[in-house]
């Protein structure tokens, strides 16, 4: 069945109102623009095209579809994805609920209940291995060594990494700036050795299109275009992460995320503080940031038993004194 040009509509205008409204980024109204379209293409699948006629019982289906979904690669979502639909769900019930149409009340949907998990991080010497996987004689090797280079070098998050256009980075003063969560901007840094990869991956490409990273398969926009059709998807990183930490032998399935974790836990490690990390994450809170306790407390118990003073070893002496 066609998608409903009404449901497509209400979509659409609820879009509008987050652009403007609401002055949320690019990034994150095209994530809704994506959870909200599978929850549509469900919905007509099932037979329906009136919004009013969504219940708790479709919801709950919807919600199982969401559970069993598998993509071409056989990848399902995790826990954390389907809490995003379901909160793109909420959000646009509750504008339509705003604008006085009579749909299910978004609070009597409840979220799914989050995975508990662990930070996972690399060592140095692990990213090493992950690092030297690609095979860097054909140019999707150099792609993903450039890739892998630069999350590890700015610590920056996939969504950011694939946003990315060549114009952007510069390559002599080794930084570019970012717009990140909540449309902050800020500057990150490339070490020599992304920036070497980088080049190497730039000068192998006969293109003029936009995009920083490209992808190689599926159709080819003609050369001249803006090439924005060719840009590489958070999805395709995320597996090229997963595939090259598989070939590397480590303990751990690694992500993105988990390269910056790594980026920020050696920061920490070789010195810096808990403000500078939050800055070069682009995190608004430093309780954020603080998540990195397995790196600071250590080094705080080395500094409490460096220079505070041990009372019990002066309770001693004075007890010595005493009986003296």
């Amino acid at each position: 069945m066609a998608t409903s040009t009404l449901l497509q509509s209400a979509k659409v205008n609820f879009l509008e109102h987050l652009e403007v409204e609401r002055n949320l980024s690019p990034l994150t109204i095209r994530n809704y623009q994506h959870y909200l379209q599978r929850f549509i293409d469900w919905f007509t699948d099932q037979g329906y095209e009136d919004i009013k006629e969504l219940d708790m019982e479709f919801m709950r289906k919807y919600r199982v579809f969401l559970n069993r979904y598998e993509d071409e690669h056989g990848d399902r979502l995790s826990k954390a994805t389907q809490s995003y639909h379901i909160i793109a769900m909420r959000s646009w019930l509750k504008w339509l609920v705003k604008n006085d149409v009579p749909v299910l009340h978004p609070e009597k949907i409840d979220l799914p209940k989050a995975e508990s998990q662990s930070m996972k991080f690399v060592s140095v010497e692990q990213m090493e291995r992950v690092l030297a996987q690609p095979k860097v004689s054909s140019k999707i090797g150099l792609r993903d060594r450039a890739i892998l280079e630069t999350l590890f070098s700015t610590g920056l998050r996939v969504s950011e990494l694939v946003s990315l256009d060549r114009k952007q980075i510069d390559l002599d003063r080794r930084e570019f700036s970012v717009v990140g969560k909540g449309r902050k901007r800020r500057v990150v840094f490339l070490s020599e050795r992304a920036v070497l990869w980088l080049k190497r991956w730039l000068q192998s490409r006969d293109d003029i299109w936009e995009p920083l990273f490209i992808r190689f398969s599926g159709k080819q926009p003609d050369i001249t275009s803006d090439g924005e059709d060719m840009r590489l998807s958070v999805r395709s990183v995320q597996r090229l992460v997963k595939r090259y930490s598989q070939k590397a032998h480590l303990p751990i399935k690694i992500s993105p995320h988990a390269i910056r974790h790594s980026f920020a836990t050696d920061l920490l490690n070789n010195g810096a503080g808990l403000r500078d990390v939050q800055e070069l994450l682009g995190h608004k809170n430093i309780a954020t940031t603080q998540i990195y306790t397995h790196v600071t407390q250590p080094k705080l118990r080395k500094i409490h038993q460096k220079y505070h003073s041990d009372l019990n070893q002066g309770g001693k002496l004075n007890q010595e004194n005493d009986e003296k």
